[in-house]
C-alpha cells in the first residue's frame, strides 16, 4: 500500500507538466469551450450575435477552479489540487474499508 501512495504522489507531483505545461505548448482547450467557441462563430455569422454567453465566473461552485488557487501560479495550483483530490478519495476509500469490516 506504501508503493500506492508513492506512486500518487508522485503523479499529483508531475500533473502540471500535462495539465499546464503541454495543454499550454500545444494550445488544448476543454472540448465543450471549443464546441460553444464554434456555436457563437457560427451564429455571430448567421444571427449576428452570440447565442452561449460564458457564465463560468458567475456560477462558479468550486473553490478551486480549473485547479487553480487564488494568488498561486497554475503549476502549483496544479499540484495542490491534486494533493486535494487524493486526500478526499483516500479518506472515503478508509471509510468504506471500514464500514465493510464492521458489518
Amino acid at each position: 500500500m506504501k508503493k500506492l501512495y508513492i506512486f500518487l504522489a508522485l503523479m499529483a507531483l508531475v500533473s502540471p507538466v500535462f495539465g499546464v505545461w503541454l495543454a499550454n505548448l500545444i494550445g488544448y482547450h476543454e472540448p465543450l469551450d471549443v464546441a460553444a467557441d464554434m456555436i457563437n462563430e457560427v451564429a455571430n455569422e448567421t444571427l449576428h450575435k452570440v447565442i452561449l454567453q460564458d457564465v463560468s465566473d458567475q456560477m462558479n461552485w468550486t473553490p478551486l477552479k480549473d485547479y487553480t488557487v487564488p494568488g498561486l501560479p497554475d503549476w502549483l495550483g496544479y499540484i495542490i489540487s491534486a494533493y486535494i483530490g487524493l486526500a478526499i478519495f483516500i479518506a472515503l476509500w478508509l471509510v468504506a474499508r471500514r464500514v465493510k469490516k464492521t458489518r
